[in-house]
């Protein structure tokens, strides 16, 4: 019974401790939160793009009943590497790196904040050539959402030193 008293005394310090140094948090109803979901996000015209912009939409909670606050605008670079050689000469696995250079600007006007981020992921190669697709497609899904994730943090990380 002693141990669980100064367990919540303990907590209660740490709690007045962490709102005298002016911890907040960076998901929960804060600010960033609600700026989450008022972006706007435009990538361009291909499946890579659409993937993106989808996972995107996804991870900040786009709420299209509001007008946008924020326009996010992305640029994406794909390279795909064979890995390991077969006997007779193919690839083994690839090797897919995405890069999304970012750039998030106000709709109202302002300075623009930018970034970018790299994924690579790799998958394997199949003989089969609807396998080989499927392979290919899987991995340009992982690696879009990968970069979703990580573009996502970078806007918290953005949007929270704002004022």
């Amino acid at each position: 019974m002693r141990r669980l008293a100064l367990a919540a005394v303990a907590l209660v310090g740490l709690s007045a401790f962490l709102a005298g140094c002016g911890f907040t948090p960076l998901y929960g109803e804060t600010a960033v939160g609600g700026s989450l979901s008022r972006i706007a996000v435009t990538t361009q015209d291909d499946r890579l793009g659409y993937r993106v912009r989808e996972q995107l939409e996804d991870a900040l909670g786009r709420d299209g009943a509001q007008a946008p606050l924020w326009r996010l605008e992305t640029t994406l670079e794909q390279s795909r590497r064979p890995l390991g050689r077969r006997i007779d000469d193919t690839a083994t696995r690839y090797e897919l790196t995405v890069r999304g250079a970012w750039t998030l600007s106000p709709t109202s006007g302002g300075p623009a904040v930018t970034g970018v981020e790299t994924v690579t992921i790799t998958y394997a190669a199949a003989d089969q050539p609807f396998a080989a697709i499927a392979a290919q497609q899987d991995g340009e899904e992982r690696a879009a959402a990968e970069l979703a994730r990580l573009i996502r943090l970078d806007l918290m990380r953005a949007l929270s030193a704002r004022p």
